[in-house]
């Protein structure tokens, strides 16, 4: 349908959908500049992003809660770089950062979760003995 023409009361004209996709190509041609820029960004990201993520499931908060904590905030320092292009060379080693704090997080919260597990088949092999050598005994 073409655009409606202004009456003669000044009511305005309904844009034709022309007239929006024309305006949607030069938001992407103003845009575009900035793609390549961002896909460099996005893996460094990801994997910051990814590993914090791993070390969250590993109950780092619980295991890890300073290392985790310095993870999230240079995951942050390095998404607010991902947007302001003055910070934006910091960006690769601030996501690097995140990811080794992140990674060392989840290591040291698998390391906790499985001396708990060993400290408690250590404790039912001593109670086993224990009743073992109670039962020869008798």
């Amino acid at each position: 349908m073409a655009a409606l023409q202004s009456q003669s009361n000044g009511t305005p004209m309904t844009a034709s959908f022309a007239q929006i996709r024309r305006s949607l190509y030069v938001i992407a041609f103003a845009f575009a500049p900035l793609a390549p820029a961002m896909a460099q960004v996005a893996p460094e990201l990801s994997v910051a992003e990814q590993a914090v993520q791993r070390a969250t499931q590993a109950d780092a908060d619980q295991y890890a809660p300073d290392l985790i904590s310095r993870a999230r905030q240079e995951l942050m320092q390095a998404q607010q770089a991902a947007v302001d292009r003055s910070q934006r060379k910091q960006l690769p080693m601030l996501a690097q950062r995140a990811a080794v704090d992140a990674d060392l997080a989840r290591a040291r919260s698998e390391e906790a979760v499985a001396t708990a597990q060993l400290e408690q088949r250590r404790a039912e092999v001593s109670q086993l003995q224990s009743t073992l050598g109670a039962g020869e005994a008798r």
